[in-house]
């Protein structure tokens, strides 16, 4: 009772666990490796979805535009899919859900062009036609941005920091001198009003 019937059908499963205990370990060689890997799959898939935006009177007119589109779609699905299931080192956090939500975008823009073309003709499709482009695009930047995350915010070098307590100690000298000098201007000023 406590073995599957079918135990290939538990492959699946062990092989799933397995790929979360090497995203989910942290290291940022693993996550490089993944989000690779990623785009090695998708690289052929935007080629083909871009090159179909590119020219879509003749592209999108062909009798299996919708069919092609299908299988396209599906494919940036999976990659989303993927993307969502990994675990971003901290500093790859914001870039990798602008990756995951532009993926998905992607998906949905590639599913109404299809879905359109089914019910319609490609004439239907052309108000889409920038929206998928612009999605198709969007994808692209948030490869970019994971590829070359911002620079954090790093602390002042030691140069400055000692250039700074420089200025504020002279500024402060500046400011003691200009207090003795009134006092000694008071002082005198008194000394000369009483001898009167």
């Amino acid at each position: 009772m406590g073995t599957p019937a079918n135990p290939a059908a538990s492959l699946p499963v062990a092989r799933i666990q397995s790929l979360k205990q090497i995203v989910r370990s942290g290291a940022r060689e693993s996550y490089e490796a993944a989000i690779a890997g990623v785009w090695t799959d998708l690289r052929t898939t935007l080629h083909r979805l871009e090159a179909l935006a590119a020219d879509p009177d003749e592209a999108l007119a062909r009798d299996d535009a919708p069919e092609r589109l299908g299988g396209l779609q599906y494919s940036l699905h999976r990659s989303a899919e993927l993307v969502t299931g990994l675990e971003p080192p901290l500093e790859a956090e914001t870039a990798h859900g602008e990756l995951a939500e532009a993926l998905t975008d992607a998906r949905d823009a590639t599913a109404e062009i299809a879905y359109v073309l089914d019910v319609d003709d490609a004439e239907a499709a052309k108000p889409y036609v920038y929206e998928w482009r612009g999605a198709l695009f969007r994808v692209r930047l948030a490869q970019l941005r994971l590829a070359s995350p911002a620079p954090a915010a790093t602390a002042p070098s030691g140069v400055h920091v000692r250039s700074v307590r420089r200025t504020l100690l002279a500024w402060a000298l500046v400011g003691i001198l200009l207090l003795v000098a009134l006092g000694l201007i008071a002082f005198a000023l008194g000394a000369f009003a009483g001898t009167r």
